[in-house]
């Protein structure tokens, strides 16, 4: 086919040998199948942002750090160049958390890099070296989905304790091959510590997998990840090796009634002390 103008750069460069075929078109981006050398890659070729259709983008950039303070000022105000920063960070948000998410154990595609605006990485494939299918096309038995439900909840809490949320989680953006799930398009990815929606969006993301799981295992509806990751997040214990129960249960303190009580009776006595303070001024002014 015809070499894309946004992937024209990296054939020039040698980067990529052929591009083979569009694999999709999605809200921010259009995936193509291409040759590098001996190896079949995806290029990620991220739309312009007047050409995305992804809602509440700024609600999902909430808490993006950005380093250059001249960067940050443009940004705010908006100007051409703080768009155009902007978008940098949007397009390289990606290949860092698939950086990082590999590096927690999560399995995402491999990255090559990042060029201006066209991420190449690992083609995901099934056992006969086609491409892997999203789990919204997959079939599968209840032992099955509660198999891979506990896997991708796991993937969920790693994201987390490396700081991330993925923000648009679904069947949508897993793939499935022989050895199970894959997590894709991070673009949105959440800095759950700066974002003020983290929690909204976590629970949203396990809710989407847990529903359609439970298409096949209907008792993992009673399953409470969200609750459980977050409140080991907020007190500080998640870490790497955690196992999850999918059960989460509340606090609660009893109330120490003998101890209200004498809270009560110090009030009332301080009141009755006050107004035998007011009698006694009022009987000396009338004196």
């Amino acid at each position: 086919m015809k070499t894309p103008k946004r992937i024209q750069p990296l054939v020039e460069d040698g980067l990529i040998d052929e591009v083979i075929r569009r694999l999709m078109s999605g809200k921010e981006a259009d995936v193509f199948l291409v040759r590098c050398d001996n190896e079949i890659r995806c290029a990620k070729v991220y739309k312009e942002a007047s050409k995305r259709s992804f809602k509440k983008a700024a609600e999902y950039q909430e808490g993006r750090k950005v380093r250059n303070s001249r960067r940050a000022r443009a940004m705010q105000k908006g100007s051409k160049f703080g768009r155009k920063e902007q978008e940098t960070i949007w397009q390289t948000a990606e290949v860092d958390a698939l950086y990082k998410l590999a590096d927690a154990g999560v399995r995402v595609p491999e990255p090559y890099g990042c060029f201006d605006g066209v991420l190449l990485m690992e083609l995901i494939t099934d056992e006969e070296g086609y491409v892997a299918p999203r789990l919204n096309d997959v079939s599968m038995t209840a032992e099955q989905a509660r198999e891979d439900h506990a896997v991708v909840m796991n993937y969920v809490m790693r994201m987390l304790c490396v700081g991330l949320i993925h923000g648009d989680l679904s069947e949508f953006n897993v793939l499935v091959d022989s050895y199970g799930p894959v997590i894709i398009d991070l673009p949105q990815a959440v800095d759950a510590a700066a974002n003020n929606n983290a929690k909204r969006m976590l629970t949203r993301d396990v809710n989407n997998i847990t529903n359609y799981y439970a298409q096949y295992a209907p008792e993992l509806l009673k399953t409470q990840y969200a609750k459980e990751i977050w409140a080991l997040f907020e007190a500080g214990e998640l870490h790497l090796d955690l196992e999850l129960t999918g059960r989460y249960n509340v606090k609660e303190k009893a109330a120490n009634v003998d101890s209200v009580l004498e809270e009560i009776k110090a009030v009332l006595a301080e009141e009755e002390r006050r107004q035998a303070r007011l009698r006694l001024i009022e009987g000396k002014e009338n004196g």
